[in-house]
């Protein structure tokens, strides 16, 4: 990927890190690549829920500075069980395999707002 490429992507979202396990939502969203000099993205996408235990969408955005270890991300809203929430999530690679397969964990601190 280089400088002011964009993705678009609409990816599972499960509990575990198989691939094949049932998805509780999906991830859909965009990212594109926003520095020249170091690789680093910008991120906006929403979890939309879709199981039986949580309904509704959590929407996020941030630069992503993709080589660290760790980064944060902020909680910007969402909609159903999530409907004014703010807080923030952080980002951890967890697999990565090229264009081929990427994994992404994400820790989500959330706070409601009323």
């Amino acid at each position: 990927m280089h400088f002011g490429d964009v993705v678009v992507f609409d990816d599972p979202i499960t509990l575990d890190n198989n691939l094949h396990s049932k998805p509780v939502g999906r991830a859909q969203g965009l990212y594109l690549y926003d520095k020249k000099e170091v690789y680093t993205a910008w991120l906006g996408f929403t979890f939309v829920f879709n199981s039986t235990g949580l309904k509704g969408t959590m929407n996020f955005l941030g630069a992503d500075p993709i080589m660290d270890k760790s980064r944060d991300i902020s909680v910007v809203g969402g909609t159903g069980d999530f409907f004014m929430t703010r807080g923030i999530a952080t980002l951890m690679t967890d697999a990565f395999e090229g264009e081929v397969y990427f994994r992404l964990r994400v820790d989500i601190n959330l706070y409601e707002c009323h």
